[in-house]
């Protein structure tokens, strides 16, 4: 098997509680299943939202599934500054002191006082993968890629083993743009 792994661009969503999910869509809504992700059980959902920062708005915001016990909302870097909010950069579920907003559905709305990030670049492996990469749950490395013209080696990219995971390396819209990613990228393990 070989060394690398696919490079996968994560583009601006959501994920949501149940709760929050029935103040935005209405009692007893549920996550409509648009099209599944590399990640085993995560999907896209046809659900949208708009989220509100101090200076403007994100129409169109694509909700991720299934439902998740915290609400919380990934941007890149770029969409963060734009509609004026401080989202520090964190791995997934760490969102104590991020960033706030406001999310809006067309039944109602939710103000989340934290939860806005902009997601550390990771790479998912399952136990097995991660051995044969020589690398551990919570190490960060660097990772080589080859495009056409921005070849780049990205530093700070946490690694992240469970039996759940699909071997998929994510980053976000500001990072593919700035690499020019297109197509089945794919991503090497570097020693620096």
């Amino acid at each position: 098997m070989a060394k690398n792994f696919i490079v996968e661009t994560s583009a601006r969503h959501v994920h949501v509680t149940q709760e929050h999910l029935e103040v935005l869509f209405g009692k007893g809504a549920s996550l409509t299943h648009k099209k599944d992700l590399s990640q085993p059980g995560q999907f896209a959902c046809e659900e949208r939202v708009t989220i509100v920062g101090p200076k403007k708005e994100l129409a169109n915001v694509s909700i991720l599934g299934p439902v998740r016990p915290a609400t919380q909302v990934e941007l890149s870097a770029t969409d963060a500054r734009s509609i004026g909010i401080a989202a520090p950069i964190r791995e997934s579920g760490d969102v104590a002191g991020s960033g706030a907003c406001k999310i809006v559905g067309p039944a109602g709305e939710v103000e989340i006082s934290e939860g806005v990030i902009v997601a550390k670049r990771h790479i998912h492996l399952t136990p097995a993968d991660a051995a044969e990469l020589e690398v551990n749950d919570k190490d960060v490395v660097w990772v080589k890629v080859d495009t056409d013209g921005r070849k780049a080696i990205l530093g700070d990219v946490v690694v992240r083993v469970s039996e759940k995971f699909a071997r998929a390396m994510h980053i976000d819209t500001d990072e593919a743009n700035a690499i020019s990613a297109s197509g089945n990228l794919m991503g090497e393990i570097v020693k620096i």
